[in-house]
């Protein structure tokens, strides 16, 4: 069986790696564990010109501690990955907080960049900042082979 790629017109040349980030992202499971925001955050630029814009990933990882989480970013892909210590001397009665570990990943798009991550009252938040690219225009010469 053939698989119809959403790339395959004719005229969207070199979508090739767009559409293996696609395939990418729908492999990420989705669990729903730890819940997340994702926030759009626009910032007038000085002199009132030009809205920047980033947004602002919110991850609810309360009792994780800065060492039990690790960001790291592979191949345009942010990653997040929590892992919690069992303390095998505490003599529990009733257990409804469990040390579980997770890994929460997000694909990012050409021209996003990290910004900082913080930890804060049980919320890791992580700044993305939208890069605007250049604009090029450029003519290109035809030669006359005749």
């Amino acid at each position: 069986m053939t698989r119809v790629s959403l790339f395959s017109s004719p005229l969207l040349l070199g979508f090739d790696e767009v559409e293996r980030l696609l395939d990418r992202a729908a492999k990420i499971p989705g669990d729903g564990y730890p819940p997340y925001n994702i926030e759009r955050v626009t910032e007038q630029g000085q002199n009132g010109t030009g809205a920047k814009e980033r947004l602002r990933i919110t991850i609810a990882v309360a009792g994780f501690t800065a060492n039990d989480l690790e960001v790291t970013l592979e191949d345009r892909q942010l990653v997040i990955r929590g892992k919690q210590k069992e303390d095998e001397q505490k003599d529990y009665l009733h257990r409804g907080i469990a040390a579980r570990q997770f890994t929460r990943a997000f694909v990012l798009a050409d021209g996003m960049e990290i910004g900082e991550a913080r930890l804060q009252n049980g919320l890791l938040t992580i700044e993305v900042h939208r890069i605007e690219p250049e604009r090029l225009v450029r003519r290109i010469g035809i030669k006359d082979l005749n």
